[in-house]
Formats: C-alpha cells, sequence, structure tokens
C-alpha cells in the first residue's frame, strides 16, 4: 500500500489533520476508478485503496493515496452527478428504489450463490435439489423494508450470509432437516433496518443462517 505522509509543514500538518467530508472521499473515489480505467492501477490495488478511502477519516490519510498518480489540474475533478459510492450502508440505507438484481435461484445437482452489491427483490425464491445454494446478504440492498425469502430443498443444503445490521426471522418447516441460525445475533438495529424472513421446507437437508462481519469490519478488527 501506499505509505502514509512523513514530512508535513505546521499549515499542510492542520489541513491534514482535518476531517475528510463524504464528498472529500467521493473525489478521491473517482479519481481512483478513473486511474483503474486508464491502466494506471490494476484491480487488486484500486480494491485495496477503495477500502483505504472509505475507512479515512482525515484529509490527511486520503492524499497518499492518489500522490503517486498524475494531477488533473489544480482542482480537483469532483465525482460526477451519477458516480455510485461504493461506501458500505447500513439499516434503513439499504431499503432502495431500484429494480432487483435477481428473483430466483434455483439448483439441480449442482451450485449457486448471490453475493455483492445486489439488490433483492420483496419477495426471492431459493431452491436446491441434491445442490447447494449460498446467499450473502452482507452488501446487498432491498426493495422494500420487509423480504421473504422462500425456501425449498431437498437433500441439499442453502446457506444464507447476513451483516449484523438486518432483522432475520426464521419460520421453515424441516423434515428430516434443520433450520439453523449461527453467530452472535444483534441486540440493537436501526429501527427502519430491513426485516428478512426466511420461509419454506427443507427435507433431508439444512438450511443455516449465519451472521458474519462484513469485509472492511474483519479489516477494522485488525
Amino acid at each position: 500500500m501506499v505509505d502514509m505522509m512523513s514530512e508535513l509543514t505546521p499549515h499542510e500538518d492542520d489541513n491534514a489533520r482535518m476531517r475528510a467530508s463524504d464528498a472529500d472521499r467521493d473525489a478521491v473515489a473517482h479519481r481512483l476508478r478513473e486511474a483503474l480505467a486508464e491502466g494506471r492501477l490494476d484491480p487488486d490495488e484500486h480494491g485495496e485503496r477503495l477500502d483505504a478511502v472509505y475507512r479515512a477519516k482525515t484529509l490527511g490519510e486520503l492524499v497518499p493515496l492518489t500522490r503517486d498518480l498524475p494531477d488533473t489540474g489544480a482542482t480537483p475533478t469532483p465525482a460526477p452527478t451519477d458516480f455510485r459510492s461504493p461506501r458500505p450502508v447500513y439499516g434503513s440505507g439499504r431499503i432502495v428504489d431500484m429494480p432487483p438484481s435477481s428473483r430466483a435461484a434455483l439448483v439441480l445437482m449442482g451450485g449457486a450463490d448471490r453475493s455483492g452489491n445486489w439488490v433483492v427483490p420483496g419477495s426471492f425464491t431459493a431452491v436446491a435439489v441434491m445442490g447447494g445454494i449460498e446467499l450473502d446478504l452482507r452488501e446487498a440492498r432491498f426493495t422494500q423494508r420487509e423480504t421473504t425469502i422462500w425456501i425449498g430443498t431437498a437433500m441439499g443444503g442453502i446457506g444464507i450470509i447476513v451483516p449484523d445490521d438486518i432483522q432475520v426471522r426464521v419460520h421453515g418447516l424441516p423434515i428430516m432437516g434443520g433450520f439453523g441460525i449461527e453467530g452472535n445475533t444483534p441486540s440493537v438495529v436501526d429501527p427502519g433496518a430491513p426485516i428478512v424472513h426466511i420461509r419454506g421446507i427443507a427435507v433431508m437437508g439444512g438450511v443455516g443462517v449465519e451472521y458474519r462481519a462484513r469485509k472492511h469490519q474483519d479489516e477494522d478488527e485488525k
């Protein structure tokens, strides 16, 4: 990664300690995206720096992230109005007015997954017969506050990974199978946070819901 600033004049030191705004972070993220498109950064470097952008609390922490990139002018280029910040969202911020990315995952003797920044509809269906499905909701957005994931599995397994800022309620019917929740369920969540209902049936199969930290949370704990 890029070395942090070392020698600063008193004036520069004052600016470096100033708290960064969302607009400051978005402008740097936009410059990094341009550098990736220009081939100045490879995808791994871009990802590392982008993670650092949204962990940054001061302007001084943002400076090294573009120090080795060409100066595009005296005035920093603002992020365009249609630029979507990859900044992590939480609680009620996950509810968006966007079309769903997917409405179903159907597997027969195979595997499937849904993960990343995807948009979950109000009703999603997951069916696995002698196969497996993984639904990762840690970076997901939702079209409605209450979402129902309809589950059907026979001699298969469905795993659902959830973050600590949404509520999950399991209403499944196991037949020679099981429904379970692992991890620390949140004790307090945003009053407007999404609620995910897990409903369905598991015949000689399993449905597991696991609370797991998000990538940037893992890094913060190191």
